[in-house]
C-alpha cells in the first residue's frame, strides 16, 4: 500500500500549480509596473500620499519600485531565481497592503497606485484592502506549493 505522502503527491501536481501561480504573480508585477515606469512623476505622487516615507525618500521609492517589480516579475516569468523572486513578491505584496490597512486606520484615503498612476481610478479603500489580501493570499499559496513541490520531488 503507498504511503499517504506519495498518495497526496499524486493527487496534487504542486510543479503545474506553483507554475500557474508563478506565471500569475508574474504577469501582475510586469502590468503593474508598466503605468508606474512611463508616469513617474505621478507615481511619486501616490507614493507621497501614503505619508508613509519621507518626500526624498519617496521619490527615490517611485523610481526603483516600479523596476523592482519588472525584475520579480522577469524571474518568476522565466523561473531564474524563482525562490527569491517568490519571497520578493510576497513580501512587497505584504508591504503593499500593510500600507493600505495602515492608512485606513489613519483616515488617510489614498489612491492606491498599483496598477496605475491615474487619479481618476479610484475606488474604496476597503476594496483596495480586500483586492491586495487575495494577491497576497495568492503570492503565499505559490510559495506554498513550490514548497510542496519541492517535498514530492524528494521522495
Amino acid at each position: 500500500m503507498p504511503r499517504l505522502r506519495e498518495q497526496v503527491a499524486a493527487l496534487a501536481p504542486w510543479d503545474a500549480v506553483e507554475w500557474t501561480l508563478r506565471l500569475a504573480l508574474a504577469g501582475l508585477f510586469l502590468y503593474a509596473s508598466a503605468d508606474k515606469i512611463i508616469h513617474p512623476k505621478d507615481f511619486a505622487v501616490i507614493v507621497k500620499a501614503y505619508h508613509i516615507l519621507p518626500d526624498p525618500l519617496a521619490n527615490l521609492a517611485a523610481l526603483w519600485l516600479p523596476w523592482l517589480e519588472v525584475v520579480i516579475g522577469a524571474c518568476l516569468f522565466t523561473g531564474l531565481l524563482r525562490d527569491g523572486a517568490l519571497t520578493l513578491a510576497t513580501g512587497l505584496l505584504a508591504v503593499f497592503w500593510l500600507a493600505l490597512i495602515v492608512n485606513y486606520f489613519r483616515g488617510i484615503d489614498v489612491s492606491c497606485g498599483c496598477f496605475t498612476t491615474s487619479a481618476e481610478e479610484k475606488a474604496p479603500m476597503l476594496w483596495y484592502i480586500g483586492r491586495d489580501a487575495l494577491l497576497l493570499a495568492l503570492a503565499l499559496l505559490a510559495v506554498e506549493a513550490r514548497r510542496r513541490a519541492g517535498e514530492a520531488a524528494q521522495s
